[in-house]
């Protein structure tokens, strides 16, 4: 937070857009306003459509203000950045550590991704590239303790392609990245996937083109994804079972699934992990599933909607389901198929459930009574053992939508939304319409693709120059300027202006602050 001017808090924001640089301008009101010094400076104003809309519909307005004294923000909550919300609010990542920079796309080196992730310690890693990065081989994060801020990146940001990164360390926040994996190598992995772990926070990120799942977490404790897009993973590609068009595994015990939104996956939209069962390995290190599921956009399935939770708690409330045009008529009105684990060491064998307040597009009914046609069973189970007349205590969120109010929310905001990419722009406006631009090469399945080909590809993702930062301490001098820092002082860890948050943090997350 920084001192507000004439009754507004004011903060400068080095951005891009349209291959010209900007300056945007955010504002909110504050009850004790403090007098600004004298020195003027001229920035443009952007308004946050700015990030939806087409540029021949932007328009930027010439304002001049004042750079006022840092003034230290005493009140915020000791969470992984403004927004977090959930199970894995409390997730630190690198706070208190190094900052650590990406200045090129390679896949191995100094200077690259990978080589920042490997390294030890607290860190944050902040870039000052834009573009896809082509990995020659898998990125595991072994060491937590993490935070990557992919919405620093200048132009249009970064995505990862060709092999997976995995999650197998503690206290790691992921923001505003794309992993779009694709079939060039024919790996038969997840996008972006983890298990095993604590604090973990995944937000704001796109994932897709996946020959397994596009994000599987499951297993996982204090675990958070929220406003993320996982969207067309590959059907018939190169995976050994054929069909594997799969949206995600989820689980985890006090995990939490916010604001996502799944389209134009075959099924596992997502499935339930359960916690105790054989087919993922057996008994979680954590327990069994206790899952908080909610204010999600399902779109376009078609093998299924959301089914398993063999074993474990799960609340499913205020869920948006869209069916698309591979949507089936015997399950477009599905939220959910509950599965029993058939082995007696794993009794009870199902999960209970509390679901409530979903929405059907186009069933009345089962908008009105989830239970009464919207919810079915892969074997016989009784209704009464499953079903539970109150949600679990889980962790409350301060943004809770309706079902309805949740699909606008999550298609105006969701993924790596700082700079949409065409991908993401395309899967959005889709969802919106209740239609499929592209069909599978070899199923010609609407919306359920076969190949990141059958869609055009990667995208280009625009270069532009990051802005200067003479200490080099992650944030840019302008910006610094403007917040009453000094930017021939590195004092990324500094808390001038937050007692919770680094100053490179209240940079970071000023970036984005709209976007919540």
């Amino acid at each position: 937070m920084v001192t507000p001017v004439d009754d507004e808090h004011i903060a400068f924001v080095s951005q891009t857009y349209n291959s010209a640089p900007l300056m945007t301008r955010t504002k909110q009101s504050l009850k004790k306003p403090v007098a600004a010094t004298r020195s003027a400076f001229t920035m443009y104003s952007i308004c946050l459509a700015a990030f939806f809309l087409a540029p021949s519909q932007i328009s930027c307005a010439k304002h001049t203000t004042k750079p006022v004294p840092a003034q230290r923000d005493t009140t915020a909550e000791n969470i992984a950045f403004p927004g977090a919300e959930g199970y894995g609010k409390t997730a630190t990542g690198g706070r208190g550590g190094r900052v650590i920079k990406v200045t090129n796309l390679k896949d191995d080196g100094a200077g690259s991704l990978r080589h920042a992730l490997m390294q030890k310690g607290p860190r944050i890693v902040v870039f000052e590239v834009s573009g896809t990065i082509d990995l020659q081989r898998r990125i595991q994060i072994k060491n937590g303790d993490l935070t990557i801020a992919g919405q620093t990146a200048p132009g249009d940001g970064i995505c990862i392609k060709n092999y997976d990164v995995t999650v197998d360390a503690d206290n790691v926040v992921i923001r505003f990245l794309r992993f779009r994996l694709g079939d060039l190598t024919r790996q038969q992995t997840d996008a972006l996937s983890g298990r095993h772990q604590q604090h973990i926070m995944i937000d704001h990120c796109s994932m897709s083109w996946s020959i397994d799942e596009c994000a599987s977490f499951y297993a996982n404790k204090n675990f958070t994804m929220q406003w993320c897009i996982i969207s067309e993973s590959l059907n018939q590609s190169f995976h050994d079972k054929n069909d594997h068009g799969y949206g995600a595994i989820w689980g985890g015990h006090q995990a939490t699934f916010h604001h996502n939104l799944l389209a134009h996956n075959n099924s596992r939209n997502p499935r339930f992990d359960g916690g105790n069962r054989p087919g993922t390995g057996g008994l979680s290190p954590v327990g069994i599933d206790q899952v908080d599921f909610l204010n999600n956009v399902i779109y376009n399935w078609h093998g299924n909607s959301v089914y398993g939770g063999e074993n474990g708690e799960y609340t499913m409330r205020n869920n948006y389901y869209k069916p698309g045009p591979a949507t089936p008529k015997s399950n477009n009105r599905r939220i959910i198929q509950i599965y029993k684990e058939k082995s007696a060491t794993y009794a009870p064998g199902h999960g209970t459930f509390y679901i409530h307040g979903n929405y059907v597009f186009g069933n009345t009914a089962v908008s009105a009574n989830n239970w009464l046609g919207g919810v079915d069973y892969d074997t016989a189970l009784d209704q009464n053992a499953v079903q539970r007349k109150d949600a679990f205590p889980f962790e409350k969120l301060s943004t809770q939508h309706s079902a309805q109010e949740a699909f606008d929310a999550v298609l105006a905001k969701a993924g790596a939304s700082y700079r949409r990419d065409v991908v993401d722009s395309r899967i959005v406006k889709e969802v919106q319409d209740g239609t499929a631009t592209f069909k599978g090469s070899k199923t010609q399945l609407p919306g359920i693709i076969d190949s990141q080909a059958d869609v055009g590809g990667w995208p280009a993702l625009a270069q532009l120059e990051a802005p200067k930062d003479t200490d080099g301490d992650g944030m840019p001098d302008a910006w610094e300027i403007a917040n009453g820092l000094d930017p021939h002082v590195s004092d990324a860890n500094g808390n001038k202006l937050s007692r919770v948050y680094d100053n490179v943090e209240v940079y970071i997350n000023s970036l984005v602050k709209d976007l919540y």
